[in-house]
């Protein structure tokens, strides 16, 4: 198994989702991308972590 934390600024607000975009680590390229949450699990949340486990 394999594991990544991948880290996500703030990006925009959309009607009922907030988008976030991913933080490359140096030299690598993004895993994931863009990403959205519904607002009303994001409320005023400016960055998350998100770890992804491979099986």
């Amino acid at each position: 198994m394999e594991k990544v934390t991948v880290a996500f600024e703030f990006e925009k607000e959309t009607k009922n989702s907030v988008r976030y975009k991913e933080v490359p680590k140096e030299g690598q390229a993004p895993v994931v991308g863009s990403l959205y949450v519904q607002k009303w699990f994001a409320g005023a949340c400016k960055n998350l972590q998100v770890t992804i486990e491979k099986t």
